[in-house]
This record gives structure tokens, sequence and C-alpha cells, in this order.
């Protein structure tokens, strides 16, 4: 008796491992809470955990509001949480209204500001300054330090680090800390100071936040990589003459102006160029 010969077919060929895909729009997120967890864990630097609900609810609902009035349908809500949670971070005062009213401004913005179908300052930065030129009475910035503890600043940057990467974003944040320590070597060197003194700012809370998200927005930077490390400079450079002039909120006041102004030489360009490419065309 013979054994029943077993039909063979070809194997199929081994599928590669599908890759984990990250939707990108989280990542931001996920860092800012992780600045917010280090900072509040290690030294408790919030107002309140509920003044930054506030900001945060705020921000969500303003966005909520604004999109569908606008354009009809819902938004995702990554961008509103990341300005809603920075301006609870940033934002020092012992009333709540500023919270509120800060993170309106800031999402508002957004939509009430806009060329050319951009907005042309981080939400989050036009918020801050807003208050702090309109309401300085009753507003105040984040200015502490971590404290002499660096493991905070360490796991942000870990994080950080690899999430600017994964966003092709790293580059601007390196740029900014290579300006600011060149910038705060010559700062020391006009006015006597100890450079760990000028370059000390920069481990602070305040800066983590302004290196990782406001200057590193793909919303309101220039496209080029090589403009993009250009602006960064320049705002470096312009932030080092507002802290030999002793203004305590430098950076803010130097992205806000210069980054407008980037975004607006970008938009003549383009147009420039659209108008050009418009004569070229056979009518």
């Amino acid at each position: 008796m013979t054994t029943p010969s077993i039909a063979t077919t070809p194997s199929a060929a081994p599928q590669a491992p599908r890759r984990i895909r990250v939707d990108q729009r989280y990542l931001a997120p996920a860092l800012i809470t992780c600045v917010l967890l280090a900072g509040q864990i290690t030294f408790g630097f919030l107002e309140s955990w509920s003044r930054t609900f506030l900001a945060i609810a705020t921000a969500i609902g303003v966005e909520l509001i604004a999109v569908r009035a606008l354009y009809g349908k819902w938004p995702h809500l990554a961008s509103a949480y990341v300005s809603g949670i920075s301006v609870g971070m940033l934002v020092r005062s012992p009333a709540f209204w500023p919270y509120a009213l800060c993170s309106a401004i800031s999402i508002t913005s957004k939509y009430a500001l806009r060329i050319e179908g951009r907005h042309l300052w981080n939400p989050t930065n036009f918020g801050i300054v807003a208050m702090l030129l309109l309401a300085a009475d009753a507003v105040a910035g984040l200015s502490v330090q971590w404290g002499n503890n660096l493991l905070p600043m360490i796991v942000v940057w870990m994080f950080g680090v690899v999430i600017l990467r994964m966003v092709g974003r790293l580059h601007i944040t390196l740029t900014y800390v290579a300006s600011f320590l060149f910038f705060a070597y010559l700062r020391a060197a006009l006015n006597g100071h100890p450079f760990l003194g000028e370059a000390a700012p920069i481990t602070g809370p305040m800066y983590q936040l302004f290196i990782f998200f406001m200057i590193t927005d793909p919303k309101t930077t220039v496209r080029p990589r090589w403009a993009q490390s250009l602006v960064t400079v320049i705002i470096a450079a312009l932030e080092a003459v507002f802290r030999l002039m002793q203004f305590v909120y430098a950076p803010f006041y130097a992205l806000f102006i210069v980054g407008p102004i980037a975004n607006l030489i970008e938009i003549a360009i383009d147009k420039q160029k659209a108008a050009k490419r418009a004569q070229v065309l056979p009518s």
C-alpha cells in the first residue's frame, strides 16, 4: 500500500514586518506633556493645575468653534492642546482670567491674522506677547529655572531630540542652541558677566517650550531648511540685543518681530514667482 502523496504548494514569500506608523500630529502633544510632567513633578513650576486645565479647555473650545464656524468641519485638536498647555505653563498670574484670555487670543490669531492662507505668528507666542504688553500689571511669564536638578531637562531633551528628528525640525532647535551660546559668549564679553551666567537661562522651562515648540512650529516657519536656519540665527541675535537691554522675555519678543517678517518676505517671493510663471504661460 502506497502512502498518498501530499500536494505541495510554493510557500508564500515571507512578509516584511509592518512598521509602526505614528500620526505625527500627536508627537508635539506627547512632548509638551512630557515637559509639563517633568517640570511639575521635579520642581512644581505650575501656578496651579486648575489654571492650566482652564487654558487647555479654552484653547480647545475656541478651536472647535472657530473651525466649525469658518469651515464647517471639526478640527484635529492637537495644535489647540499644545497652545493651551503652553499658555498654562508660561502664564503666571494669581487670577484665572489671564489663562483663558491668553488661550483665546492665541487660537483666534490663527484665523484672524492670515495672509495668503497662512497665519504669520506662532499662536502661543502671539498670545503671550499680547498679554505681557496689554496686561502687564496682572500677568508675568514663566522664568524660573529647574533648580540644580538637570534630570528634567535631560528627560525633555531625550524625548525632544527623537521627536524633532522624526518630524524634520531638529536642525532648527540645534541652530538656535548654538546661536544662543555664541551670543551668550558675546554678551558675557561685553558686560563682564560670567559666561555661565549668560548661558544659564537656556536650561529653564521657558526655553524648553520656546526651542521645542515656538520656533519649530511648521505652520509659522519658512519652508527652505537654509532659510529656517537663517531666521533662527536672526531671532537669536535680536534676542541677544533685547537681553543686553534687560528685556526679561527677550526670546518671545524676538520671535514676535522676526517670525512674521520672514513669513511676509516668503509670501511676497512666492507671489512674485507665481506672477512670473503666469507671464510665460501661453494665453
